[in-house]
């Protein structure tokens, strides 16, 4: 905790006054309503949920307008009140191969049982501006999905079927929980995909493109994407099963990597994998990306030194929030840090016979050499 300054209590609060202003901005141009928020800057509301670890699409909202659009700010609100909150139990593993598909494509095959479904994606748009949206007109009703609803198999189950990827690991071990103790090393995977879930999503895709331009020669394809609902379920002892409570929507990712074989394994493919809360597909990618890299140990490959095989440098640069407070503590009154260091570069130049004009320090009195 770093205190300013003695005295400096009004000033701060007036600082705080004029931070409410300037977030209503002008009071003759309606007022964001959180479900405008919610409903219209959806992708927003996602990333601000996945990486607050906190789903909560209101909450979301609240925390975006509050941050005045500052996302790494708003995840920073959510983060804190989700400390406040009383946990009374945990959720079964979710079963994302029931997933209800609203987004589904795969990069390795064309047909697949239950269909590619396109859904509601950028990537076939021109990225041009629509200036249709400054007019605020009509929008247009987009139609039915063809999709077939209920569950689908997962893709890298075909090749599971001849053996030519690896099997996903089976560990019923509760993993340790990062929202409640800290982050050590060495870190198995099940903790480093915690850390990547609730990752910077730039910080993690820069990681990831940086594998795809060769530093942890891991190239790798899409083997499946999909954005859907799936149920929440929870253990009630009194019950004696467990019972849904509710549905949350998910980015699943599961790359196919190459893989050339060890003297243990035969020569076949190796997953990369990224789930994260709401329609983030691109954070999704760029954590399974990372997440194949980072394996580069248990798949007995060689370390080329790259950043992204690095697990200490990944994970413990990763979270936008620690970054985030350590980067700005600078810009808090660092005076007595400052002179000391003046102080000492000052007589460094004396000892080494150099001079100078004088040095403000500050005080008034010009600084300079002492005489």
């Amino acid at each position: 905790m770093y205190v300013a300054v003695k005295g400096g209590e009004r000033a701060i609060e007036n600082a705080h006054a004029w931070l409410a202003e300037e977030r209503r901005g002008d009071t003759s141009v309606a007022e964001l309503t959180l479900a405008q928020i919610r409903e219209q800057l959806s992708l927003a509301v996602n990333r601000v949920m996945a990486e607050g670890s906190l789903y909560d699409p209101d909450l979301a909202a609240l925390a975006i307008k509050q941050a005045r659009g500052d996302l790494i700010e708003a995840i920073f609100l959510i983060r804190a009140y989700r400390t406040t909150l009383p946990r009374f139990g945990a959720s079964t593993p979710i079963d994302t191969a029931a997933m209800a598909c609203d987004r589904r494509i795969s990069a390795t095959f064309k047909d697949l049982p239950g269909g590619q479904v396109l859904g509601p994606t950028f990537d076939y748009t021109h990225r041009l501006l629509d200036f249709k949206l400054a007019a605020e007109g009509a929008v247009p009703e987009a139609p039915q999905s063809q999709a077939k609803p209920g569950p689908v198999p997962h893709v890298t189950g075909f090749l599971n079927r001849e053996g030519l990827i690896e099997e996903a690991p089976q560990d019923d071990t509760p993993p340790p929980d990062l929202t409640r103790e800290p982050l050590a090393m060495p870190a198995d995977r099940a903790l480093r995909l915690q850390a990547l879930t609730r990752a910077d999503e730039g910080f993690t895709l820069g990681m990831a493109y940086s594998t795809q331009r060769g530093y942890a020669r891991t190239h790798a394809f899409v083997g499946e994407l999909r954005i859907g609902t799936v149920a929440v379920e929870m253990d009630i002892p009194e019950l004696g099963f467990a019972i849904e409570i509710g549905e949350i929507t998910l980015t699943e990712c599961d790359t196919v990597n190459q893989f050339k074989g060890s003297k243990t394994e035969p020569p076949q493919f190796t997953r990369g994998y990224g789930l994260v809360f709401g329609q983030t597909e691109r954070k999704a990618i760029s954590m399974a990306l990372v997440d194949r890299a980072l394996r580069w140990q248990e798949l007995s490959e060689d370390f080329t030194g790259a950043p992204a095989q690095d697990a200490e440098f990944v994970l413990y640069h990763a979270d936008n929030i620690q970054a985030t407070g350590f980067l700005e503590h600078i810009k808090l009154p660092h005076y007595v840090d400052f002179q000391s260091e003046l102080e000492l570069v000052r007589k460094l130049r004396r000892e080494a016979g150099a001079s100078g004009p004088p040095v403000d320090d500050g005080t008034g009195e010009g600084g300079g050499q002492p005489g």
